[in-house]
């Protein structure tokens, strides 16, 4: 038997990979002797560089930025020489992970941290960036990033303004005359979620930043005003296209002010990890996710990694911290595993993540091992 464990993050617990080592513990101490492979995923959300470091030979490369309210922090990106490829997650720079939950401040927090680390990347000679999104503490529309690049937003009296989301209403001209040139930009997100409306990213997303029911309508009327102060002074008109909502409305602003493409963040990775491959050469293949439920079959890794497993007709397993709509769910994978079996809370079960998942892996590999042993009767 050759299984191939493919797991995103339990986010707040396990990355991809200590998910996969974990799973890989449990399956090796039910059944001895079972070939394992690791392959951790991750989409376009947090994770996303950390994965495609190994695949790319790529290095971290540290930057002093700022943080989604100003402040100086240290970040990194990958860099793959040979490519001169950039690989930054906007959450590293910019992620709801750098505020406590009394420092979330939606009408403030902004993604120039972000652009500090694309205009690193640039300044190294990079030919192409990889921007993960997800994560983000803000609703800007990609003001702070763009604002990082050399974009300059005016206000009615011709001054500059700050890239806060709460300035959002009060652009009246934008200027790119500073911005250098710029390489090829690839948003890479697994949510389809336009910028505005109710699926956009103020309704959607913004109240999971801190933002208030007035928060949300401000932020609405802000986001659609620079959208058309884009379509004027740029040509460009990205508002409704899919996954412009996603990390605060970054991806319109990338879109918008770089040129970027979208592209899915789990076909980025499962490309450069050879997942349709190594799936088509297992037996058996796992994912997992610390919480599976309706949304997780809406461009989520696990799920696009069940599509490959479904393509090649091999059986697919999921783990999951949290399970909801398990009826659903069952449409998409074989099996689907709960790994809490008593009642935890929840910061229990995130700092006993690893043990959890390790053990649910045991239990499953030994009922798997003797059905097989069975079969082989």
């Amino acid at each position: 038997m050759k299984v191939l464990i493919a797991p995103d993050k339990f986010k707040g617990s396990l990355t991809s990979l200590a998910a996969a080592e974990a799973i890989a513990r449990g399956w090796a101490a039910g059944w001895p002797g079972c070939e394992v492979e690791l392959a951790p995923i991750a989409d376009g959300g947090e994770g996303f560089a950390a994965v495609l470091l190994h695949a790319l030979k790529g290095e971290w490369v540290e930057v002093q930025v700022e943080d989604p309210l100003g402040r100086p922090v240290s970040a990194r990106y990958v860099w793959a020489e040979k490519e001169k490829r950039a690989v930054i997650e906007m959450s590293e720079a910019s992620g709801l992970w750098r505020l406590s939950g009394a420092e979330r401040d939606p009408l403030r927090a902004h993604t120039f941290g972000t652009g500090e680390l694309m205009r690193d990347a640039i300044a190294s000679g990079a030919v192409e960036i990889l921007v993960g999104l997800g994560g983000s503490a803000s609703t800007d529309g990609g003001m702070g990033m763009a604002a990082a690049l050399g974009y300059v937003f005016e206000g009615r009296d011709g001054e500059a303004l700050e890239p806060f989301p709460c300035n959002l209403p009060a652009v009246a001209r934008i200027h790119r005359s500073a911005v250098p040139p710029l390489p090829r930009v690839i948003a890479a997100c697994d949510v389809e979620n336009p910028l505005l409306g109710a699926r956009g990213t103020a309704h959607v997303f913004a109240p999971q930043k801190g933002a208030t029911r007035e928060n949300v309508a401000f932020l609405e009327d802000g986001l659609r005003h620079m959208a058309r102060v884009v379509q004027r002074d740029l040509g460009t008109n990205f508002a409704e296209t899919a996954g412009a909502g996603a990390a605060g409305g970054l991806g319109f602003g990338l879109l918008s002010f770089c040129g970027a493409t979208v592209s899915s963040g789990f076909q980025i990775v499962s490309e450069a990890l050879q997942l349709e491959g190594r799936i088509a050469a297992a037996d058996l293949v796992i994912t997992a996710e610390g919480r599976l439920d309706g949304q997780t079959l809406d461009g989520k890794g696990p799920a696009g990694v069940a599509a490959l497993a479904r393509a090649a007709g091999k059986p697919v397993m999921a783990y999951g911290g949290s399970i909801e709509d398990e009826s659903l769910l069952r449409g998409v994978f074989d099996a689907v595993c709960p790994i809490i079996c008593e009642p935890l809370s929840l910061s229990e079960a995130i700092a006993r993540g690893g043990e959890l998942l390790e053990d649910a892996a045991r239990r499953t590999s030994s009922l798997v091992r003797i059905s097989s042993e069975f079969r082989l009767q």
